[in-house]
C-alpha cells in the first residue's frame, strides 16, 4: 500500500501538506492545482495497469458532469475519469474532455465516440448525441433500451451496510446523504442509497425519520449535518451512521471528533466509495468500496464493442465490497 510519504515525494510537497489535503483540512491554504495533483497521485499509486502498445487513432470524448473544482470536493467522479483515461492510454485511444459549457462542440467536431460521466437530463443529452454516435453513460442509465451504461449496485450495497450494523447489535441507525439535480435544474436525481435506506429500515421496523439528515455531497455539509444530528438528537444520537459518500463522511467524522464523541465507541461511521484518501483519515474510514476505476475501464470496453459493431444496448452493474476500518466495529 502506498504511504503518505510516497505521495508527498511524487507530488513534490511536504508530508504535512499531503496529510492535510487528504483530510480536507479547512485551515489549509493551498491551490486547487496542488490538491488535484495530490488526489490524482493518491489514486494512481493504488491503481497500476500494464500498458498495451497496440496503435489506435480513434478519438473518445469524455463529458464531465462535474467541474474540476467539484471533482476535488467529491473524488468519486475524478476516480472514474482516471479509470477512463488509463484504459484509453492502454488501448491507445486519444481522449478529449468536455464540460456542459462546451459540450455542443462535440457535434461540430464530428466526434463519434462519447463517454458521459454523471447525470444528464433529456435536454442535455440531446445536445451531444446523434444517431451516428456511440454513447456510453457512467453512473447513470437514462434509457437502457438505447444507451449502454455502467452503474453500481447501490441498492445491495446499502442493504449490506444495514445488515452489517444489525449483526453488530445496532438498532438506532442514522443516515447522512446528499441531493442532486441535473445541471439545467430541470429535475432532481433520485438517489438509490436514500430510497433503499428508508424502505429497508421501514421493512425491518427500525426506521426513524428523525435520524435522516440530507444536504449536498460535500465535506462542509457532512460536517454541518452531523453537528445538527448531535444537537437535535442529544442522547438519542444513533450509535451508527450510514453516510452516502466518503466526502460527507470526512466532514461527519470531524464534527464527532470536535464534539468529543468517540468513534467508533459511541458512534460508528461507514461511508461510500472508499476513495483513495479513506485509509489516511484519523480514524481510517470504513467504507463501501465502489470500483470506480473499473467503472471507467468498463465504459471504454463497452465503447470499443460499439465501435466494433455491437448494436444491442448493454447495461453493466458492478458489485461493491464493504471495507471495515477503525471508524466502525
Amino acid at each position: 500500500m502506498a504511504t503518505i510519504k510516497d505521495i508527498a515525494e511524487k507530488a513534490g510537497v511536504s508530508i504535512s501538506t499531503v496529510s492535510r489535503v487528504l483530510n480536507y483540512d479547512p485551515t489549509l491554504s493551498t491551490s486547487n492545482e496542488t490538491k488535484k495533483k495530490i488526489f490524482e497521485i493518491a489514486a494512481e499509486l493504488s491503481y497500476d495497469k500494464h500498458i498495451n502498445k497496440k496503435k489506435n487513432n480513434n478519438k473518445i470524448a469524455v463529458i464531465k458532469w462535474y467541474t474540476e473544482e467539484e471533482e476535488l470536493n467529491d473524488l468519486y467522479y475524478l476516480s472514474i475519469r482516471l479509470g477512463i483515461e488509463k484504459k484509453c492510454k492502454e488501448l491507445n485511444y486519444s481522449v478529449a474532455a468536455y464540460t456542459q459549457d462546451n459540450v455542443e462542440e462535440i457535434k461540430t467536431e464530428n466526434v463519434q465516440n462519447i463517454i458521459a460521466v454523471g447525470k444528464f437530463s433529456k435536454s442535455e443529452i440531446e445536445k451531444f448525441t446523434s444517431e451516428e454516435c456511440n454513447v456510453i453513460f457512467v453512473d447513470y442509465s437514462p434509457n437502457e433500451n438505447i444507451y449502454d451504461s455502467v452503474v453500481t449496485n447501490f441498492e445491495l450495497a446499502t442493504k449490506n451496510v444495514i445488515d452489517y450494523y444489525i449483526k453488530k447489535g445496532h438498532t438506532n441507525i442514522g443516515y447522512i446523504g446528499g441531493t442532486e439535480s441535473f445541471k439545467d435544474k430541470s429535475n432532481y436525481v433520485e438517489d438509490v442509497r436514500d430510497l433503499t435506506f428508508k424502505s429497508y429500515l421501514k421493512k425491518l421496523k427500525l426506521y426513524n425519520e428523525k435520524n435522516i439528515f440530507e444536504g449536498k455531497f460535500s465535506v462542509d455539509d457532512g460536517y454541518s449535518l452531523m453537528k445538527k444530528a448531535i444537537v437535535d438528537l442529544k442522547e438519542e444520537l444513533p450509535t451508527a451512521f450510514f453516510v452516502a459518500n466518503d466526502t460527507m463522511a470526512i466532514g461527519a467524522l470531524r464534527a464527532l471528533i470536535e464534539q468529543g464523541i468517540k468513534v467508533p465507541d459511541r458512534v460508528n461511521i461507514i461511508g461510500v466509495n472508499d476513495v483513495s484518501v479513506a485509509q489516511y483519515l484519523n480514524p481510517p474510514l470504513s467504507s463501501v468500496k465502489v470500483f470506480t476505476e473499473n467503472m471507467g475501464e468498463t465504459a471504454v470496453e463497452l465503447l470499443v464493442e460499439r465501435i466494433n459493431g455491437r448494436t444491442i444496448a448493454k447495461k453493466v452493474s458492478l458489485s461493491t465490497e464493504l471495507i471495515v476500518r477503525n471508524s466502525s466495529f
